[in-house]
């Protein structure tokens, strides 16, 4: 066990961006923290980041688990209405770092480790770049596979009773 007495007080930055309490209380700043104030990012911000990062890698078809997509359907059926930029994702973000989670359908041929490698690469550079803040995890869940055949209408088929 280490006394507080014999505990070292030094802590080594990253960068110089980034902010660290030291063993006074005293906070060194940041983009996000500094003498003049402090920037607190909404969690949103970061889901709609995360969400269109997500979407750009081709083999993501939709964000959102079964129920998040079928209320996602009904939503962007009205009208001035459109699909959440933040469906499928939620985030957890502290002063300086965030976790991501993903809910995604993929497209049917996609290799899905190499797609998830590709999401995270994406996910963490858009977050990291527009807010400074450090990514810690990105956690993907894959609900579905989507194969083009399961959305044909098939109200193009002759009806049987005219």
């Amino acid at each position: 066990m280490t006394s507080p007495t014999t505990a070292s007080t030094s802590t080594t930055k990253k960068s110089s961006d980034t902010a660290e309490a030291t063993s006074t209380g005293a906070i060194v700043e940041s983009a996000l923290v500094t003498s003049r104030g402090k920037t607190s990012i909404a969690d949103s911000v970061v889901e709609k980041i995360a969400g269109l990062a997500a979407r750009e890698i081709n083999g993501v078809h939709k964000l959102g688990g079964g129920a998040a997509r079928a209320f996602g359907a009904i939503r962007e059926k009205i009208p001035g209405q459109s699909e959440s930029l933040a469906q499928g994702v939620s985030v957890e973000v502290g002063e300086r770092q965030a976790a991501v989670d993903l809910d995604i359908t993929v497209e049917y041929g996609a290799e899905i480790g190499e797609l998830s490698k590709a999401i995270r690469r994406n996910v963490i550079s858009a977050i990291e770049r527009m807010t400074t803040l450090e990514v810690t995890e990105v956690n993907i869940v894959v609900h579905d596979v989507y194969v083009p055949s399961d959305d044909d209408d098939d109200d193009h088929q002759d009806a049987r009773v005219a």
